[in-house]
């Protein structure tokens, strides 16, 4: 009797593991789809603001030339 209950407390033990394993993945999941959703934000995010850059810089009359270094240089 010794062998089937210890074989059944192994059994027990692999299929607790099995469900902590299980509930791990689907967390992992969850996270890395909220990290997907936030990265296609702030992407969107980013794409509207190089717009209005370049709106901004086309009324301003194009990019700005760089600045001459200044005279105790």
């Amino acid at each position: 009797m010794t062998a089937t209950t210890d074989l059944l407390s192994r059994l027990e033990a692999l299929e607790v593991r099995a469900a902590y394993q299980d509930q791990t993945i689907e967390d992992l999941n969850a996270t890395i789809t909220a990290q997907w959703r936030e990265l296609d934000r702030l992407k969107r995010h980013i794409d509207r603001l190089e717009d209005q850059v370049r709106e901004a810089e086309a009324r301003s009359g194009g990019p700005q030339q760089p600045e001459p270094p200044p005279p105790h240089y």
